[in-house]
């Protein structure tokens, strides 16, 4: 029932199914970068320009 309903309103028609597709891959990029960027700053923590510029500034 709930996925012929999801048929009906966003891929029986070509312009729905193309806007769902882009709404789609825009999400899916947007949550994967966000992801990748916080696994990479959470592996090189202290690493980092903006760390050691923090680090530096307190410092002084």
């Amino acid at each position: 029932m709930a996925l012929g309903s999801v048929y009906n309103v966003l891929f029986k028609r070509t312009s729905t199914f193309a806007l769902t597709c882009l709404v789609g891959a825009f999400v899916f990029e947007r949550f994967f970068d966000q992801m990748s960027d916080s696994i990479f700053e959470r592996i090189n923590q202290g690493k980092l320009f903006k760390h050691i510029k923090k680090a530096d500034a307190e410092g002084k």
